[in-house]
């Protein structure tokens, strides 16, 4: 199996830290966001609330993986991600980075899954049949996760297959090509996958399997501890955009939030359909940050560790938590 540890990547980005400038009052800040992952924090992107709400300048930058997020917030380019893959925040974390999550960003089981190329005609029945077959897996994400935990259900050994690191992009396009057999991915990449092929499991069977499927809203320790006002007007005006949406979905808020994801309003509804946006009561519960996701974080690990991708795990992920700034904006 051609499947390079993730972690030599991420203890490179986590020793970016020494150089990195420690956190001070922010003047303004830069967020990491993903293109083509709609969602309703852009509505509010777009018109400027943001700016408005911190009184200050919100630089947004576009990234293609979680764990690319994690490098920029490693080297201070990146003070805020919306919406990172919870697999690769415990990578990060795993490997000694101090980030935290500060939020709840959309749960999606059905937005995150792997296509096996059509001609191959494999299915869930006959999965058996990967063994041996070339497979595009964004390496440390949820995908990859979410991969791990399929192939360990089905029984396919992953040291049978060869598994190549690409982003669910550069996925799409290997595998409309045949170039590999199946690709793993999320978002405009997983869809464009569905044209050249079909899911193992629907995300209900993923579920039923206690694969979990979250981003989340994150940020260093010491910019959270420095800049805790900040953070909380930051999601506050997250949970307003997720409130409003989840009452009516109103069109001008698909629209809007469809063009600054790059996407047509019809696969940003499309995507959105398959989202779950919590409110804040329900993430501050002990499902979500009260507790839940600690725990899963150190399952995810665990299936990381097992799988030789990070060479150990945290004893606890309570640490990486911190719900202080979301909390505060319960009114």
């Amino acid at each position: 199996m051609k499947l390079k540890s993730i972690a030599s990547s991420v203890v490179a980005a986590t020793a970016l830290m020494a150089g990195a400038s420690s956190a001070t009052a922010a003047e303004e800040i830069t967020v990491a966001y993903f293109l083509e992952w709609p969602m309703p924090f852009q509505a509010a992107k777009v018109s400027g609330a943001y700016d408005e709400a911190l009184g200050m300048k919100v630089n947004w930058v576009a990234f293609d993986t979680g764990t690319a997020m994690s490098a920029a917030m490693a080297s201070g380019d990146v003070q805020i991600s919306v919406s990172q893959g919870l697999p690769p925040f415990v990578v990060a974390t795993s490997a000694g980075q101090d980030l935290q999550i500060v939020d709840v960003a959309v749960s999606y089981s059905d937005n995150d899954n792997c296509v096996v190329r059509s001609e191959l005609e494999i299915d869930k029945d006959s999965a058996g049949q990967l063994a041996g077959k070339k497979v595009a897996v964004p390496l440390g994400t949820a995908a990859h996760y979410g991969f791990l935990k399929q192939m360990e259900h089905f029984g396919v050994a992953l040291n049978s297959m060869e598994i190549v690191d690409m982003a669910p992009a550069e996925g799409s396009v290997a595998l409309a090509q045949g170039a590999i057999d199946m690709a793993c991915g999320w978002g405009g990449g997983l869809r464009r996958m569905k044209d050249s092929g079909n899911v193992l499991l629907t995300g209900a069977e993923k579920e039923a399997l206690g694969i979990l499927v979250l981003d989340v809203t994150t940020a260093p320790a010491d910019f959270i501890a420095e800049n805790s006002d900040v953070v909380s007007k930051f999601l506050a005006v997250t949970a307003d955009a997720n409130a409003a949406w989840n009452a009516t979905q109103p069109e001008f808020m698909l629209n809007m939030i469809a063009k600054d994801a790059g996407m047509s309003s019809a696969d940003a509804a499309s995507s959105l359909s398959t989202f779950i946006f919590p409110s804040t009561q329900e993430q501050l519960s002990s499902k979500w940050l009260g507790g839940g996701v600690q725990d899963f974080m150190g399952g995810v690990a665990s299936v990381f560790v097992n799988a030789g991708s990070i060479p150990s795990a945290n004893a606890s992920y309570d640490g990486n938590v911190e719900a202080g700034p979301l909390a505060a904006t319960v009114k």
